[in-house]
């Protein structure tokens, strides 16, 4: 008796179950609907094994899948047709089936790109209805009153199509997205603190994935309507969702060198020295302690530049304070540290002390000073690249130079400052001081730090033409900055005689000239303004 219900456990094991059953018939071509006209209603009654799902599919051949792409249009139309029932079983299993179908056959497409996605998916006839109704599905839902986890679905579904194809220009279904606005319905999302919590980084994701889908081809309706955008509740719940990321990775970074930090004495200081010589190698990569290897700040940084070069008023989203305690979400708690780290100082990171205020421009300059810190890859310089052209937009706009060069407003930023061999990090609390100040920190602190053999002559141009913009305004407007102006001195003077060594060299990967040229100028405009403030002191004191 025991033995025969051993061996009857050991076969119900290896038993299938319906729904793996039903996968393997239908990709066998066979025709369920003959016998059971309900039978799509009870099919997305039954939870898909998205494994065994995405294995049948990748057993098929291309030349398969193009013979069985009149079943698969039957199942990704019957799919598009659930979303629009209120049953949310049968609407949450239609999501998962239709996301694995589609990321599979994305993953399909990159290993053989003959396959024709669209044709196998959604076919040639009535195609553009099918997306219509998919698109109107998706908006309802986000729009509406239902769960957020049926919401998170939805965007996920939507990431997936969105970022199916390596190069988005290639990618034959985004086109639906320009034919389909969500946009208003996505923005919705980003207007209260709840929904921005639970949906706000991939909204931002998914937005700046579409604005750059054709850009410099065609209208572009979500380039269009983001550059016209004045929701102020929108562009904040927007500029949040940026801060949060970009706070976050500031976080693991100056945690991780509290973390690292609590040491001390002759071998700490040995250490030190040693790896500062590692650091300041031109053959070596520099290590920014505590730096997470997840790229998804990456792009909300490409989401800040979106939104700076495209709308004017997402200026005053720069300078909206709030305190860490508001940010649209909570910073990692140090349980996500490793056992051995320490939370991070507080009251170092100024943008994560609840009683200190910060905007977006804060967190935006301590995480360039992060990223400005390493110029040894290119993926490092393209990210370098884009902080630069985003400081570039920033200091072109009036609105936000007011904001910048404003007295009153005034912040205790704590930028991040490559070890080097000749001097000692030395950890102290920032003064408050207006931004502009601070960018000029900033700047200061790039140009100091990758004078090498391997010269980012790029990078240094679009630094200089940022510091330009920056003393133009203040010459330009007779703004005067209370700040020690030396250290610009030392800089600006020390990249001239560097260039004047390695000229050279130099000659043949840039026009150093230029650059020599505007870095005097730069002296001249940076001693101008110091007379001025020095002029307006001694009027004030008399």
């Amino acid at each position: 008796m025991a033995t025969r219900k051993r061996s009857g456990s050991g076969s119900k094991r290896h038993l299938k179950e319906k729904v793996v059953q039903i996968y393997e018939s239908f990709f066998r071509g066979e025709d369920l609907t003959t016998d059971n006209v309900t039978f799509w209603d009870e099919f997305f009654l039954l939870k898909p094994k998205i494994p065994q799902l995405e294995a049948e599919l990748n057993k098929l051949s291309g030349e398969q899948l193009m013979n069985m792409k009149e079943s698969m249009n039957l199942l990704v139309g019957q799919c598009i047709e659930m979303l629009g029932q209120e049953h949310h079983i049968r609407l949450v299993y239609a999501l998962q089936t239709l996301s694995a179908l589609l990321i599979t056959m994305y993953q399909r497409v990159g290993q053989d790109p003959t396959i024709n996605i669209k044709s196998i998916l959604i076919g040639q006839e009535d195609a553009d209805g099918k997306m219509q109704r998919l698109f109107e599905h998706c908006s309802t839902i986000l729009s509406g009153d239902v769960p957020d986890s049926l919401k998170s679905m939805v965007l996920k579904l939507l990431l997936v199509i969105a970022t199916g194809m390596e190069n988005i220009d290639d990618n034959a279904l985004v086109e639906y997205f320009m034919q389909n606005s969500l946009f208003e319905s996505l923005i919705q999302l980003l207007c209260t603190s709840t929904e921005r919590q639970q949906h706000g980084y991939d909204v931002v994701m998914l937005l700046m994935f579409l604005v750059n889908y054709k850009k410099e081809e065609s209208a572009n309706p979500y380039v269009v309507k983001l550059s016209i955008l004045d929701d102020e509740l929108a562009l904040n719940g927007y500029g949040q969702v940026i801060t949060a990321a970009l706070n976050d990775y500031v976080l693991s970074v100056f945690g991780g060198m509290q973390g690292g930090s609590g040491g001390g004495g002759w071998l700490s200081s040995l250490t030190s020295m040693v790896g500062g010589i590692f650091l300041t190698s031109d053959d070596t990569q520099p290590v920014v302690r505590g730096q997470r290897n997840s790229g998804g700040e990456e792009g909300m940084l490409l989401a800040l530049y979106e939104a700076a070069h495209l709308n004017r008023n997402f200026m005053t989203t720069l300078a909206h304070s709030s305190s860490a305690a508001a940010s649209s979400a909570p910073p990692s708690p140090p349980a996500t540290l490793p056992p051995h780290q320490s939370p991070p100082n507080l009251s170092q990171i100024q943008a994560l002390d609840n009683d200190q205020p910060t905007n977006l421009l804060v967190t935006f300059f301590q995480y360039c000073s992060i990223v400005m810190a390493d110029t040894r890859t290119e993926a490092s310089i393209n990210k370098c690249s884009l902080c630069f052209i985003t400081l570039t937009c920033i200091v072109e706009e009036q609105f936000a130079n007011s904001i910048m060069h404003d007295q009153n407003l005034t912040f205790k930023v704590q930028l991040y400052r490559l070890p080097m061999r000749h001097r000692k990090i030395v950890p102290e609390e920032p003064s408050s001081q207006p931004l502009a100040s601070t960018l000029i920190d900033l700047l200061v602190e790039f140009i100091m730090c990758h004078l090498l053999k391997k010269f980012p002559g790029d990078l240094y141009q679009l630094c200089i033409g940022v510091l330009l913009r920056l003393l133009s305004y203040q010459k330009r407007c007779r703004v005067r900055l209370a700040r020690d102006w030396r250290p610009l001195w030392a800089a600006l003077i020390a990249l001239l005689k560097f260039l004047v060594a390695n000229e050279t060299a130099l000659l043949r990967r840039h026009n150093i000239f230029i650059m020599a040229q505007q870095v005097c100028f730069l002296v001249d405009a940076s001693c101008v303004l110091s007379v001025f403030n020095i002029t307006a002191k001694i009027k004030l004191s008399g």
